[in-house]
């Protein structure tokens, strides 16, 4: 265990049963407006509030983090925040990400912060075949003794069959996060590994897509929206969870689909409309980095309007 803190750590497998265990969040990285340098306190704070809440896992420096902007030191630096600034039992995952060998290194400093366990980014920019792919898995989950989900997206979209390979390979792999939705090849997944994986529904505004996933074994999903209205996130999921149908549609029709609606308005926007959400309910995170942009005036005028409209629901 880390000197970086005194939280006890679970093991991969007790960490692959908490994440499967209830709703997961990606906390946004705080940025001062002036210098868009990371402000700690604020994220500290952030953090040490969704922890207040029945979360099963954060991941520290995620995609709605901003992963891809930040620099190695300050990942570290988020990394390390997260881990002391959550309750214990709140597990705190770490990205890793890039080539190889820089993911190798990201989740090896991830485990000297504290970090409970990583989440694998695709490679940076390259296609992979199949073959590549495992081998870049099999490389970090060698490289370190946590938990190790992978992110299929992108240019890493696992098949089954690869996923089984490294399934009986690597001991340390504990799950799959999927951000591509093809419910066919997702049958194929859990067809085959069953409850080897503990599977992460990883598209964006999960809440879209939680039903049909939990029919097939995606029993998670990671919430964006949990980091600015935590009480309408973990009703929503709870009724997925309950498969209350009637309120999942009335939590879609009033608040999910027209917050879509304004996400789809450019390109970046599932990062940059979390950032606007906490600036509407009073907790401000700050501006993203380019390449992302913020959200105009008058599209906060209407996330305020939407917000307003889903604290009706919870009241």
């Amino acid at each position: 265990m880390s000197s970086q803190s005194s939280r006890t750590r679970p093991t991969p497998a007790e960490l692959g049963a908490r994440i499967g265990s209830g709703l997961l969040s990606f906390p946004v990285t705080h940025f001062r407006p002036e210098d868009l340098s990371f402000d700690e306190d604020a994220y500290r704070a952030h953090i040490t509030r969704l922890g207040a809440y029945e979360v099963a896992g954060l991941f520290a420096a995620g995609g709605t983090g901003e992963f891809f902007s930040l620099r190695p030191a300050e990942v570290d630096a988020v990394v390390r925040a997260a881990v002391a600034a959550a309750p214990e039992g709140t597990p705190i995952l770490a990205p890793a990400g890039l080539g190889t060998a820089a993911a190798v290194e990201f989740a090896q400093a991830a485990e000297r912060a504290g970090a409970d366990g990583i989440l694998l980014f695709p490679p940076y920019l390259t296609e992979a075949s199949q073959d590549g792919l495992a081998a870049h898995v099999a490389a970090v989950c060698r490289a370190t003794t946590l938990g190790v989900i992978v992110y299929s997206r992108a240019n890493a979209v696992y098949t089954a069959t690869t996923l089984a390979r490294l399934a009986e390979s690597c001991p340390n792999l504990i799950g799959y996060k999927d951000g591509v939705g093809d419910i066919a090849e997702m049958t194929r997944i859990h067809a085959t590994l069953g409850d080897r994986l503990t599977y992460v529904g990883g598209l964006p505004t999960a809440e879209l897509f939680a039903v049909p996933y939990l029919e097939l074994g995606v029993s998670t999903y990671s919430s964006a929206l949990f980091n600015f209205v935590p009480e309408f996130a973990l009703k929503f999921y709870a009724a997925v969870r309950e498969r209350d149908h009637a309120t999942v549609e009335r939590l879609l029709n009033g608040f999910v689909l027209p917050y879509t609606e304004l996400r789809d308005r450019k390109q970046g926007y599932a990062v940059s409309i979390v950032k606007a959400g906490l600036t509407v309910t009073g907790h401000p995170a700050g501006p993203v980095r380019s390449p992302l942009t913020d959200l105009t005036e008058d599209e906060h005028r209407i996330l305020r309007e939407l917000v307003s409209a889903a604290d009706e629901f919870v009241t």
